[in-house]
């Protein structure tokens, strides 16, 4: 009956028309002709469809990729040291009727000798870099995030306030040129709303770098129907690029299972055609090109970015001037200590974020000079001739593994494991060193968390010797679900 009566009832085409020609709006000749306009332009654009030949698709090729994936070919992130000197100092400058809180002050003043000095740039301060020289080069640069005008954890401070009156100061916004903007929010904590509006931000404004900050990286769950249904799949759905950047703190520190997690595997489950770049940088000045690059490339696409937590400060993770000034992002990074004793290298550890420092701080202090760690910075595009070249570096290598901190069902292992041979080959055994498949990300007490931290780490720098002794299908069962 409801449909019956739905049929009967004029359409609200019909509606209006009938109510703009009884108000004088329009004549009935103008509603026929409005109407006939409309149907043939339809039709027009119906028949021209029609006519396009069916577009081939793709062959995948053994890295599981796709040949019709858009090419991202190699751009020129260096900026002078005299230059990023200046944005510096320009950076440190206030209104003369500013005053900002004198403790915040003496921490960016230490900024100045960062640049000189042998502390080297952390990463708060590699990004603001990252964001003047971008802003000084003409392009605009957006980002928001539950607590982006600050950081989540003080990193940032991009918004000052006047510790006597309260008014708000925002250093990079006056390094803009040209037509170029700086815009920094903080944003409700309604991560579907807000990643929704800055992907459509970015297809509108191509030219700008546009970044959403998640305030723990585990909350981009909320926004999952963004992601799938637009972020990863428009280009395949609609032809339609967008360069927006997913700023996703991530890393295992004991604080539980909605505080660790970015899901990095949901992203990589995505990859295909070049729907995505995904990265998880460790260094200051890995960040710092990663942001530059990405203000550059052409095809744009969106960047996805484990970033991190208890690396912010770590002086282990700082980066020196002339890495920013002189050098680019690498998709994959060596183990700086090896080239002493390549020879002497028998197993090779692979691993990408935060679990390098806990591998090298124990690498280091246990003399264990037969391991070497190599960083993965980016997993997808999966960079295949970068790991070969490096592997090849170590003739006497007896086993290569990989080694997270997420579970074995999550983080890198399902993705990486069926690409890593083909990479290096298959004549050595690949062995998983983890945490073992489970449904909650990450342990909920913070000794527990401890405990199987120190086992990863443990088993992933253990003696070459003992593994290639075990027996096969203690070996098989080390590398199940490879």
């Amino acid at each position: 009956q409801l449909y019956a009566r739905i049929k009967a009832h004029p359409t609200p085409r019909l509606v209006w028309a009938e109510r703009l020609v009884a108000d004088g709006v329009l004549a009935p000749d103008d509603v026929e002709t409005m109407e006939r306009e409309v149907r043939e332009r339809l039709e027009g654009i119906h028949t021209e469809l029609k006519a396009e030949t069916e577009p081939e698709q793709p062959e995948a090729d053994e890295a599981g990729d796709f040949a019709g994936a858009p090419k991202f070919g190699e751009v020129d992130t260096r900026v002078p040291a005299e230059q990023l000197i200046s944005l510096n100092e320009q950076l440190l400058q206030y209104p003369a009727d500013f005053t900002p809180h004198p403790r915040l002050q003496r921490q960016l003043e230490r900024r100045r000798e960062a640049l000189v000095g042998d502390q080297g740039v952390d990463w708060g301060h590699a990004e603001a870099l990252a964001f003047a020289s971008i802003l000084a080069e003409g392009t605009s640069v957006r980002l928001t995030g539950q607590d982006a005008e600050r950081g989540t954890f003080s990193q940032r401070h991009a918004v000052l306030s006047d510790s006597e009156n309260g008014s708000t100061y925002v250093p990079l916004a006056g390094l803009a040129t040209g037509e170029a903007f700086f815009e920094v929010y903080n944003s409700p904590l309604s991560e579907t709303a807000i990643l929704g509006f800055e992907y459509g931000f970015s297809t509108a404004a191509p030219h700008a770098l546009v970044l959403w900050e998640a305030q723990f990286g585990d909350f981009v769950n909320v926004a999952q129907p963004i992601i799938d249904q637009f972020i990863v799949a428009d280009r395949a759905k609609w032809g339609q690029d967008s360069g927006v950047v997913l700023l996703l703190p991530h890393g295992y520190e004991g604080q539980g299972p909605e505080h660790s997690s970015a899901r990095l595997e949901r992203f990589l489950q995505s990859c295909a055609e070049g729907s995505l770049r995904v990265g998880y940088p460790t260094t200051p000045a890995q960040y710092y090109h990663v942001l530059r690059r990405q203000a550059k490339l052409d095809p744009r696409r969106p960047l996805v970015l484990m970033t991190p937590k208890s690396l912010l400060r770590l002086p282990a993770a700082s980066s020196q001037l002339a890495a920013l000034a002189e050098g680019r992002f690498h998709p994959v990074l060596d183990d700086p200590t090896a080239s002493a004793s390549i020879d002497a290298v028998r197993r090779v550890v692979l691993c990408s974020g935060k679990i390098y420092y806990d591998l090298a701080k124990e690498r280091d202090a246990g003399g264990l000079t037969h391991v070497a760690l190599v960083r993965i910075e980016e997993l997808y595009p999966w960079p295949h001739e970068e790991l070969t070249r490096i592997v090849q570096r170590y003739p006497n290598v007896v086993d290569v593994v990989w080694a997270q901190e997420e579970p074995q069902n999550m983080g890198g292992w399902s993705y990486a494991a069926p690409l890593i041979p083909t990479s290096i080959g298959t004549l050595r055994p690949l062995l998983y060193v983890g945490r073992s498949k489970r449904a909650s990300p990450a342990e909920g007490h913070l000794s527990v968390h401890q405990q199987e931290q120190a086992r990863i780490v443990a088993e992933a720098l253990g003696d070459p010797a003992t593994a290639a002794a075990k027996p096969k299908r203690e070996r098989e069962k080390a590398s199940a679900g490879r």
